[in-house]
């Protein structure tokens, strides 16, 4: 057995989202001499985030206080806010909610945002290497966290290795940084050692899946944001749309859909596809083209999904704690704030994670949380108790005397037959992509076929046996990129098994969250693999 090759680090940061970024530009900025390395599974900076997105600005003032005279490529300024309740055929614009009111933000591309701050963290002195995938926490003697293993490159599927294999480094430091974003392979390891999770309710999860469109000249209203609930969603399914226009005769749109689902038969792409050729959206599409599309897992269990957020040796920020606001459908402004947070907490501590989570909670991250705790669990009750609950929150400024809990997405699902299938009011759809494969070319993902799969799943029988008879193989139908499929085998006893095609994996981490019998877990594949989005 060799021994590892090591790296070692003051701190180690996983995962070059904006929250990781923000904390390692912040702790260089404060203690220079720190030596700070941020490690990210993707292939280059961004090309795995994705997210709507409208920014808050100022904590950007903050840590950059120049950005706008060399702003992010894709960056307009917020325009006219519209909200609409929408039926099959037309809709009704409602006031637009405080928190969804976007005077003075600005549309970005996460993706893009991400891509342009790495070169500002580097030019700091911060160490930013894509393409390694921290594939598990190490520990030291003493049980604390000691750093991450980065994952090996050139094994085979059966797991022996090829000829370009190269074991993968332990990058060791005085503390990690996790920065996963939402459901991070590592951090749900480390809460499960750590009990991290002990004194708050299972996180909650929405899965967000986006498509980014050229359309013909004049269509497009740069800085317009347009959001709606209702069709093609029934009233006891939490789901709402995001329509906003770029720059470029471009426009973002997207498709937000509560992982606390519990229609056994509910499409989560197929819904985004039914919202697409509705007559107000249809029309704005129709002659233009896809440039890009992919899904992602959103965080949104709130202030009482809260786990603690420090550990011996490790700490977590940004939407791998959960920190996104859910009324306001932006969770960015919470990650740059929490990875600032960090980085001023430990250059005080000498790097110590003693305290951080008493800070989190004490500040305005947390805050802003508590006003909006009850607004996400309202829906759980129907849209029309959701709409309600949700105004009194807001007029009341979340001052409640109650908080509402949240349950595990995999426990909402109900059984074939046990309730009533919603009517699904759908539509002839004609506008592409005509189905997920489809909608995976445009997500540009690429693994080797090559390489062990991914996605293991504990006990393939379930799937073949109890899974079809009580949901008839759900994952078939959540995951939006295809990659679970039941295919005809005559020696299972529903004729039927499970074949994984990891290589259409978008990386979402939907089936690690919905599957009822929590017996898929998501794995980092190799390193570089995965999307390759453009400007999500």
């Amino acid at each position: 057995m060799s021994e590892r090759e090591t790296m070692e680090y003051d701190v180690v940061v996983v995962g070059a989202g904006p929250a990781g970024l923000a904390f390692a530009i912040r702790l260089k900025q404060l203690k220079p001499d720190t030596s700070v390395c941020v490690i990210e599974k993707s292939s280059t900076i961004g090309a795995q985030i994705l997210s709507g997105a409208v920014i808050e600005p100022q904590p950007l003032d903050a840590l950059l206080p120049g950005w706008r005279d060399n702003p992010p490529p894709i960056c307009v300024p917020a325009g006219k806010d519209e909200f609409w309740l929408l039926s099959k055929t037309g809709g009704t614009r409602l006031p637009v909610p405080p928190g969804m009111r976007n005077h003075g933000n600005f549309i970005v591309s996460l993706g893009a945002l991400c891509a342009w701050l790495a070169p500002q963290a580097e030019a700091l002195g911060v160490d930013v290497f894509p393409g390694f995938a921290a594939a598990d926490n190490i520990y030291n003697e003493d049980g604390s966290v000691a750093g991450v293993r980065i994952g090996d490159m050139g094994v085979a599927k059966d797991g022996t290795h090829k000829p370009g294999y190269t074991e993968g480094i332990d990058i060791k430091a005085k503390l990690t940084v996790l920065a996963e974003g939402a459901r991070g392979s590592l951090t749900k390891q480390l809460v499960k050692r750590f009990g991290l999770d002990a004194g708050s309710d299972p996180q909650g999860y929405s899965i967000g899946i986006k498509e980014l469109w050229q359309l013909p000249a004049g269509r497009v209203t740069p800085g317009k944001i347009a959001h709606s609930i209702g069709w093609p969603a029934d009233t006891h399914t939490y789901g709402g749309s995001f329509l906003y226009h770029l720059d470029k005769d471009r426009i973002a749109l997207g498709y937000i859909s509560g992982l606390d689902y519990s229609d056994p038969k509910y499409q989560p792409w197929e819904a985004f596809q039914q919202w697409k050729n509705h007559p107000s959206v249809k029309s704005l599409l129709e002659g233009g083209t896809i440039l890009s599309a992919g899904a992602r897992a959103i965080v949104t269990g709130g202030w009482q999904s809260l786990p603690k957020c420090e550990m011996p040796g490790a700490i977590l920020i940004g939407d791998t704690a959960g920190l996104l606001n859910v009324p306001k459908i932006k969770g960015t402004h919470q990650a740059l704030k929490s990875g600032m947070l960090a980085a001023e907490h430990l250059a005080a501590s000498g790097l110590d994670a003693t305290g951080f989570d008493a800070k989190l909670r004490g500040s305005e991250v947390m805050a802003e949380l508590k006003k909006v705790r009850n607004v996400k669990p309202g829906f759980k009750k129907g849209l029309w108790f959701g709409l309600l609950n949700a105004a009194w929150e807001t007029v009341t400024a979340g001052l409640s005397p109650w908080t509402l809990k949240n349950k595990a997405d995999w426990s909402t699902l109900h059984k074939l037959g046990e309730c009533e299938e919603p009517k699904r009011d759908y539509v002839q759809r004609t506008l592409p992509p005509r189905d997920r494969l489809a909608g995976v070319y445009f997500a540009a993902t690429e693994h080797d076929e090559d390489q062990p799969v991914h996605l293991h799943v504990a006990d393939t029988d379930i799937c073949a046996t109890r899974c079809v008879e009580e949901y008839d193989n759900p994952c078939t139908r959540f995951c939006p990129a295809q990659v679970y499929e039941m295919v005809a085998d005559e020696s299972q006893p529903h004729g039927k098994r499970l074949q994984i095609n990891s290589a259409n994996c978008v990386h979402c981490k939907t089936c690690d969250i919905k599957d009822p019998y929590e017996i898929i877990t998501w794995v980092t594949p190799e390193g570089g693999s995965g999307p390759n989005y453009q400007n999500l």
